[in-house]
C-alpha cells in the first residue's frame, strides 16, 4: 500500500491510504489508465539501459522517482502531491520491483506472501495470515510480473514448464505455478527471510523455549552431537537451525546443503551448497544426494543438511555414523517418534535395499538428540520436544524425553498457554557433554515454566 497522508476532519485525524484516494478520485480503470501512459513516456523519453543504470547509481532511484512524479502531474489529472508522488512510487515499483507486492516486500512484519488470484493476496505476520488490499490489474499482469521474477533467476516457466522454485534477491524463497496447473489463475507462494535472522534472545524473548533447554541445545552442538530439527510447515525449522548453527566453533569447516539456499550460517568458514533443476530439456538436474555424497570429499568438520526430503536420509545417516558427527538436518514430521518413521521411510526410497532393521539401526547410532518445532493456534512458535535417540531394540528406535512443552489452553485474545518442563530424566550423552568439557548442570533437568 501506498504510504498515507494526514487528511482534517474537524479536530480528528484520520489517516487515508494514498492508493484509496487515488481510485476514489480516478477510479481503477482510469488509475491504470494514467499508470500505463506514464510508463510508456517513461520508457519513450528515457532508454531501457539508462533506466536500469540508474536503479543501482547513487541516488539513482530517487532521481527516477522525481522524473516520473512530473510525467504524472503532465498528464492534467486532478491529484495533489501526496496523490502524485503515490502514484509516481507505484509506476517505480513496476518498472524496477515486482508491482504491487513490492510493499509487503518492504514490510518486515511480513513473513509470507500468498497470490491466490491475480485480485486476492493474503499475508502472515506473526503466524496469523490474513488478507490484503493488494489487486494485480488482471491475470497478464500478474504474468509479467511471474515472467520477471523467473527471468531474474536464469529459469523460465511456460505450459510446458508450470511449476518453479525461484528466491528472489533478498533470499526469499518463491514457488509460482500457473495454469493448466493452477485452475483460477498463476499463484505465487513466497517465503520471506530477513536480513537479520532471529537470534537465540529472540526466541528466549517469544518464549519459544525456555533458557534451560537453550543451554542443553548449546552444548549438545559443541559437544557434537548429531540432531535433526523435526516440526510442520511454518514451524521454525529453518530459524532453529540457524540459531544452533551459531555455536559451532569458527574454526570448524561447515558445508550446507540446500534444495533452495535460505540459511543463513553466521560462520566464515562456510561452503554453501544448493541443489540444480533440471534445464529444459528435462536433464542436468542435481539432487541433495548427490551434494550429500560430493560433501563428503569437502574434508567438512560439520554438515547441515537444510532439509531431509528423500533418499539423501541414507547418506546423511551413514556420514553421521563415518565420522562426520555434529551434524544438523531438519525433516517434516509431527512429532520425534513420526520423525524416526520418516528417517526410515526415505532411507528406503533409495536404490540400496537394506532391511529394515539395519536402517533402524543406522538412525539408532547416527542420530543423537530430536528436537521438535511447532507452531501452536494463535501463531507464536514453541519448541515441545526434545528427545533423546537411545538405541534400537528390536523393531523400534527407542527414546526418551528431556524437555516437554505442555498445553494448558487459551489465555486472553485466544493466546495458548501452557509450561515447559523437564522430564528429570538424566540423557545418556550426558558423558559426551562432559568428555567435551561441557558438564550438564544438574539443575538444568528440573525445571518448570509457565507461558
Amino acid at each position: 500500500m501506498a504510504d498515507a497522508s494526514l487528511y482534517m476532519t474537524g479536530p480528528t485525524k484520520i489517516i487515508v491510504p494514498t492508493e484509496v484516494r487515488v481510485n476514489a478520485i480516478l477510479g481503477e480503470t482510469a488509475k491504470n489508465q494514467l499508470k500505463t501512459a506514464v510508463h510508456h513516456e517513461l520508457i519513450k523519453r528515457m532508454d531501457l539501459e539508462k533506466l536500469a543504470s540508474m536503479q543501482t547509481a547513487p541516488g539513482g532511484r530517487q532521481q527516477l522517482l522525481a522524473t516520473i512524479s512530473q510525467l504524472v502531474g503532465e498528464q492534467n489529472v486532478p491529484l495533489n502531491t501526496a496523490d502524485r508522488d503515490g502514484m509516481a512510487k507505484e509506476v517505480l515499483d513496476e518498472v524496477f520491483g515486482l508491482g504491487p507486492l513490492e510493499p509487503l516486500l518492504h514490510d518486515s512484519t511480513v513473513s509470507d506472501i500468498l497470490v491466490n488470484t491475480y485480485d486476492t493476496v493474503y499475508v502472515e505476520r506473526r503466524g496469523v495470515i490474513e488478507k490484503t488490499n493488494v489487486v494485480f490489474r488482471d491475470n497478464a499482469h500478474l504474468m509479467h510480473i511471474i515472467d520477471k521474477i523467473v527471468s531474474a533467476v536464469g529459469r523460465r516457466i511456460d505450459e510446458s514448464s508450470p511449476m518453479v522454485d525461484a528466491r528472489l534477491l533478498d533470499g526469499s524463497r518463491v514457488n509460482i505455478v500457473i495454469p493448466p496447473l493452477a485452475i483460477d489463475g498463476p499463484l505465487i507462494s513466497i517465503r520471506r527471510f530477513g536480513s537479520s535472522p532471529l537470534t537465540a534472545d529472540d526466541l528466549l524473548r517469544h518464549r519459544a523455549l525456555t533458557p534451560q533447554m537453550l543451554e542443553l541445545l548449546k552444548g549438545a552442538v559443541k559437544a557434537r552431537l548429531n540432531i535433526v530439527v523435526s516440526g510442520g510447515t511454518g514451524a521454525g525449522k529453518t530459524t532453529l537451525l540457524n540459531v544452533l548453527s551459531g555455536y559451532i566453533s569458527p574454526d570448524e569447516r561447515i558445508v550446507t546443503i540446500e534444495d533452495s539456499a535460505e540459511l543463513q550460517i553466521k560462520q566464515e568458514h562456510v561452503a554453501r551448497l544448493e541443489c540444480r533443476p533440471p534445464n529444459v530439456e528435462g536433464k542436468g538436474a542435481i539432487r541433495q544426494r548427490e551434494l550429500v555424497i560430493n560433501a563428503l570429499r569437502m574434508r567438512p568438520d560439520r554438515i547441515i543438511l537444510g532439509e531431509i526430503r528423500g533418499e539423501e536420509a541414507l547418506d546423511m545417516l551413514q556420514a553421521m555414523n563415518t565420522g562426520h558427527d555434529g551434524s544438523i538436518t531438519t525433516v517434516h514430521a509431527n512429532n520425534p517418534r513420526d520423525a524416526i518413521a520418516r528417517l526410515e521411510t526415505m532411507a528406503m526410497m533409495g536404490s540400496v535395499s537394506l532391511p529394515e532393521k539395519a536402517i533402524r539401526a543406522q538412525i539408532a547410532s547416527a542420530v543423537h538428540l530430536i528436537v521438535q518445532a511447532s507452531r501452536m493456534s494463535d501463531g507464536s512458535r514453541r519448541i515441545t520436544h526434545i528427545s533423546e535417540v537411545t538405541g534400537a531394540t528390536g523393531e523400534i528406535v527407542s527414546m526418551q524425553d528431556i524437555y516437554l512443552f505442555e498445553k494448558q489452553g487459551l489465555g486472553p485474545n485466544n493466546k495458548v498457554k501452557g509450561r515447559f518442563f523437564a522430564t528429570g530424566i538424566v540423557p545418556k550423552f550426558a558423558e559426551k557433554l562432559k568428555a567435551a568439557g561441557i558438564p550438564l548442570a544438574l539443575n538444568l533437568l528440573d525445571q518448570s515454566v509457565e507461558v
